[in-house]
């Protein structure tokens, strides 16, 4: 420190916790002499690991960096208007397919059916946004669970070269649950670039 006297030879270090450490033993003995209650100082705190917690690695824990059991995530997009070659009908009626899979945490989603399977029981949450374009006609896509229409979104301004049936929802899934997208009405002749199928768990049961 700037202007303190300065002793030489210098003494012995002292550590910073030792008195703290000598008027707690003076106060045990003390305590043992005169059988009086303990007393509580305030001072430092030490940092006591619960017995029954898992350790990080170990069972129920996962190690720093590693990925968490049970974490499920999709995201797909449609990169380009037309079908490709394979893609039979879609477009104009049955599954909506997405060519271009951003996310496929858990490896869940199907690029080649363009459906998600459930891997594990949970609460999963969905969204799809479908865009028409220059089509004058009524587009509902419906959002299907195995093969029952859970929610469906409509697009049905004739007066837009483009729009979006778009929706949202939360599901809980066994394993071997199917989600995808189907048209039910309309077409998608026009293209549908730009549309895109997401969903992730939530929680698992």
């Amino acid at each position: 420190m700037l202007g303190a006297k300065r002793y030489w030879p210098p003494g012995p270090l002292l550590s910073p916790g030792l008195p703290l450490a000598l008027t707690l033993l003076a106060l045990r003995a003390g305590s043992a002499q005169e059988g009086t209650e303990p007393v509580l100082l305030e001072g430092e705190c030490l940092v006591v690991c619960e017995p029954g917690r898992a350790a990080a690695g170990g069972a129920g824990g996962a190690a720093l960096g590693e990925a968490p059991p049970g974490r499920v995530a999709f995201a797909a997009v449609r990169s380009h208007h037309h079908e490709p070659a394979g893609e039979i009908g879609n477009g104009t009626s049955g599954a909506i397919y997405f060519d271009q899979v951003l996310v496929n945490e858990g490896g869940g989603f199907d690029r080649t059916s363009g459906s998600f399977v459930a891997p594990v029981r949970g609460v999963y949450s969905f969204r799809f946004h479908v865009v028409k374009v220059y089509n004058r006609q009524t587009v509902q896509v419906s959002l299907m669970l195995n093969t029952w229409p859970v929610i469906s979104a409509f697009a049905n301004d004739p007066d837009v070269t483009r729009e979006a049936a778009t929706s949202s929802v939360l599901l809980p899934l066994d394993p071997g649950d199917r989600v995808s997208l189907r048209l039910r009405r309309g077409n998608l002749l026009g293209g549908w670039k730009y549309s895109s199928f997401s969903g992730f768990l939530i929680f698992p049961l």
